[in-house]
């Protein structure tokens, strides 16, 4: 169907000059191979086309897609490798993948003049608007974008500007759209750009190696992509200031069938609701709430953020009748706990008897007294009481959200990196791309209880510790490497029970994006205690520090498990003598 097909190697050769190039016709020869079906005949053209130009062109282009935005001063574009970038870019005009003298609106005018080439070329609006030369850009800015609406050549901003800039020209980049588009489906999302493969190449990271066949792809469907695209410039727009009420009509309707979507449209509304709440868009905040939280895909936060909204609109009875039916309705952990605070005050203000409700047990409180480090000596009170309590016999670490979900990690990569359907389709996969969708767990149920079933045999340190060294710096949603060696490893494996792994892991499994965050910040081994747990977790809290509700969630889950925790409450000495 077209001339380039994938290279051998992932990476090109740093020691190669091009290798931008070569990493560019990887991507264009992965996506026209794979997605071939999803390109339209321009588009199949423009990757045919590729190689027929001059091979200065072709990097010149790379180099300008790689870079930010799409307007360039040609003097900017001086590679030693291209040369000459007017003559490189002469195919490139005649293709018409590059613009002569595009039309520019004065926020991009901004962007490529000077200060002093901006006094010279804005010298009468400057003027007129009573500004004094020495104002700076964001002032003119500021002062000059309601006078300069619309757009226009360079020489119409600026008549002399061919004395002022010595024939030196302003080109667009004009096949940007598609190049992201091309990205997007190598990557399945727009986070993740070219510098992976430099990245890569360079060896600062690694990623799993999985087989991938032609069918490992993150798109099925044009519309899916078309969907994708829109809603990421609506995000944009959102974020460049843009009222969530001109933006709400514009959401794309989505294909049937695609959870992820699904979940990525439900968090776009989630963003424009609380854009609308912040500015005092009640309604529309509601509106958009209700839309985000609707769905297989829905979001948590949406739910729970509308019924505090209508909770402080006086919307009491509409707020309890939702929260009565999600109550009753399969809640996640995170909505029992606002529906368990929100409900007893619904009810009161309504005039409704309390419901039963059970209080929440205190965590098991432990206070420190501590000396105020000097200024140059602090590294956070996680670290003051890590260092308090540290003895040679009952070390102590601060692990915060990486030990628990580094075991798991380790424990359970063949389950994590199993190479289904829908979860790797290119080489640079930090974890498989569905894995907050719904049924990430009920896909793989079956291997995670083969993974889990080694906690209940005794295998699972040699499981974890071969992990660790087989897989040592290979990117994981749940192992940071640097938070981790192997010494800690083996005296966590050494002193945590199976029966608590276990149960700390399943509870991952039923919320992996949730529940990876509000472990405790400390860990303190107690290798030497036969008679009684041989750890305790520590929370924590300086002064004037509270319990987040995800921590709070944890600290249930241990109390339910007799999992020793405990939340550590630091007072300053100086403070303590006041």
């Amino acid at each position: 169907m077209n001339s380039i097909l994938p290279a051998a190697p992932v990476t090109a050769s740093l020691d190669d000059p091009f290798y931008y190039l070569a990493n560019f016709r990887f991507v264009l020869g992965w996506v026209g191979k794979r997605h071939g079906d999803l390109l339209t005949p321009a588009e199949h053209d423009f990757i045919a086309s590729f190689d027929a130009l001059p091979r200065a062109s072709r990097a010149l282009l790379v180099r300008m897609v790689m870079r930010k935005g799409e307007f360039f001063r040609t003097a900017k574009l001086l590679y030693a490798e291209i040369g000459d970038p007017m003559r490189a870019l002469a195919p490139l005009l005649a293709a018409g993948w590059v613009e002569a003298d595009p039309e520019l609106s004065l926020a991009e005018l901004f962007r490529l003049l000077r200060m002093a080439e901006l006094r010279q070329a804005l010298a009468g609006e400057i003027a007129a608007a009573g500004l004094p030369r020495s104002a700076g850009k964001a002032a003119l800015g500021e002062a000059l974008s309601p006078r300069l609406t619309g757009v226009r050549r360079l020489i119409e901003w600026w008549p002399q500007v061919n004395e002022a800039l010595a024939g030196e020209r302003i080109v667009r980049l004009a096949v940007m759209p598609l190049c992201d588009r091309l990205r997007l489906m190598f990557f399945g999302n727009l986070r993740q750009d070219w510098a992976e493969f430099v990245l890569t190449e360079l060896g600062r990271q690694r990623f799993e190696r999985i087989e991938l066949t032609l069918d490992s792809r993150a798109f099925h469907r044009r519309e899916e992509v078309d969907a994708y695209l829109a809603m990421d410039r609506l995000r944009e727009r959102l974020e460049g200031g843009e009222s969530p009420a001109m933006l709400e009509d514009e959401i794309p309707t989505l294909p049937q069938g695609n959870a992820w979507l699904a979940q990525r449209r439900s968090r776009l509304l989630l963003r424009l609701a609380q854009t609308a709440e912040r500015e005092a868009h009640y309604e529309l905040a509601l509106r958009l709430y209700e839309r985000s939280g609707e769905g297989a895909g829905g979001q948590v936060q949406a739910r729970i953020r509308r019924l505090r909204l209508l909770e402080r609109q006086g919307e009491h009875e509409r707020a309890h009748t939702l929260a009565c039916a999600l109550a009753e309705s399969r809640a996640s952990e995170q909505e029992a706990q606002a529906l368990e605070r929100l409900l007893p005050r619904l009810r009161r203000r309504l005039g409704l008897p309390p419901a039963g409700h059970r209080p929440e047990a205190a965590p098991r409180r432990l206070d420190v007294c501590l000396p105020r480090p000097a200024p140059g000596e602090w590294r956070g009170v996680e670290c003051a009481v890590r260092d308090a309590l540290d003895r040679p016999d009952s070390p102590v670490h601060y692990v915060e959200n990486t030990l628990f979900t580094g075991l798991f990690g380790l424990l359970c990569w063949p389950a994590l990196f199993a190479p289904l359907a829908g979860a790797f389709f290119h080489p640079f996969h930090r974890g498989p791309a569905d894995l907050h969708h719904d049924d990430f767990v009920a896909r793989r149920r079956e291997r995670f209880d083969v993974c889990l079933a080694r906690l209940d045999d005794g295998s699972h340190s040699e499981a974890i510790l071969s992990a660790w060294r087989t897989k040592r710096g290979v990117a994981s949603p749940f192992v940071h490497w640097e938070a981790l060696d192997e010494a800690l490893l083996e005296q966590a494996l050494a002193c945590l029970p199976a029966a608590h792994l276990k149960a700390c892991f399943e509870r991952l499994l039923s919320d992996l994006k949730t529940n990876r965050a509000g472990l405790p910040d400390l860990i303190q081994f107690l290798p030497a205690d036969t008679d009684g747990p041989r750890y305790r977790l520590i929370e924590v809290k300086g002064p004037g520090d509270r319990l987040q509700d995800n921590q709070r969630r944890w600290l249930a889950f241990f109390r339910e498990h007799a999992i020793p925790a405990a939340v550590c409450h630091v007072t300053w000495q100086d403070e303590a003598l006041s």
